[in-house]
């Protein structure tokens, strides 16, 4: 006697986890947010297969294309913590340009990565939207990118993000370091904050370490903890791509993970080291309470984080000062922070001397 076959629910997409409408709906909210970023060279919308854009190569002679791509490390969980996701595209953005502005090149487009166990509409519209604001402050467009909903591979609420960059510059106006000799000059450029790098050693000593709530303010500090962690990543584009157009900038340096030791000797010559005069910038005091608390070592703090440096130019003396001046009236808070001197065979790439 043969069996009825027993009848069951039908299987969808939506059923495994992924919500293709809602995902399309996505994408039409953010369509208007992206749009205020496109540059003349944008040839295309999104929801394409890729994003288009039409170099003239005619406006150089020689072009190089510089590119960068960077997430925001463990940042992310003090805006999942907080529930606030509206600057930390900012920081995406932030990584990638200002790894692509230090070789001279001017960035011209961006495209963002989106992973998440479930796409919540709202959340997901304000991590954009961060993006788009990175985006406008470097002046590139944000060509496209991808939405990822990953069910079973994400806990709930958490994210991450990644970002790529490509910048062009004309190729003898490469910043490479090459040039860079005795008694050239180091400005600082000042960062927000710790920018977006450090935040595992970070999360433990103030969290876990100093059991201190986010929404704690601790003294010395004008903001919360959770509000001085979440200040955006300085963006510099702008304000560098006007510095070249009168300045001969011999090296750039972005600190990031690495912090002066690692970062510095990844421009300089062999036969140079950088000296740094400590005391000669105001070291915002986050990177103090982090220090007492963890009783983190100097060399430490100076490896892990930016110290209240983002970036640092290397530049003649004869223009040193000038370079000050201009940097200081397009809003930029710059110190002279440091010389290059001769490395002896015994000698560190970086040092650091009190004034």
């Amino acid at each position: 006697m043969a069996t009825k076959p027993v009848k069951s629910k039908k299987s969808t997409y939506k059923d495994a986890g992924v919500n293709i409408d809602n995902a399309n709906a996505f994408v039409e909210r953010i369509k208007p947010l992206i749009k205020m970023t496109a540059r003349k060279e944008v040839i295309s919308g999104i929801g394409g297969f890729g994003g288009l854009f039409r170099f003239d190569i005619a406006k150089m002679k020689n072009p190089v294309l510089v590119s960068s791509t960077d997430g925001v490390g463990t940042k992310l969980k003090i805006a999942q913590l907080m529930d606030k996701h509206d600057t930390i595209g900012i920081d995406l953005v932030a990584m990638s340009v200002n790894d692509v502005i230090v070789q001279g090149a001017e960035p011209l487009f961006f495209l963002d990565y989106l992973a998440t166990g479930k796409i919540e509409l709202e959340k997901s519209v304000q991590i954009v939207d961060g993006i788009v604001q990175g985006c406008k402050q470097a002046g590139c467009t944000l060509l496209g990118g991808e939405t990822a909903e990953m069910p079973g591979f994400y806990q709930s609420g958490d994210y991450d993000l990644a970002g790529f960059c490509v910048g062009v510059v004309e190729q003898e106006k490469l910043i490479d370091g090459s040039t860079i000799s005795i008694n050239d000059c180091v400005i600082g450029l000042a960062s927000s904050g710790l920018h977006s790098n450090g935040y595992s050693l970070a999360r433990k000593v103030l969290l876990e370490k100093g059991r201190l709530s986010l929404n704690e303010s601790v003294h010395g500090m004008k903001k919360t903890i959770g509000q001085e962690l979440l200040e955006p990543t300085r963006i510099y584009v702008k304000s560098l791509l006007n510095i070249f157009k009168s300045f001969n900038i011999k090296g750039l340096v972005h600190i990031t993970g690495g912090g002066f030791y690692d970062n510095i000797p990844r421009i300089i010559p062999e036969v140079c080291r950088c000296v740094i005069t400590t005391g000669s910038w105001k070291i915002p005091p986050i990177f103090s309470v982090i220090r007492d608390i963890g009783h983190v070592d100097e060399e430490e703090m100076f490896r892990v984080f930016n110290m209240g440096i983002g970036m640092m130019m290397i530049v003649a003396e004869k223009e040193s000062q000038e370079i000050l001046d201009r940097l200081k009236a397009m809003g930029e808070a710059a110190y002279l922070i440091g010389t290059i001197e001769k490395k002896e065979s015994n000698q560190a790439s970086v040092c650091f001397t009190g004034q």
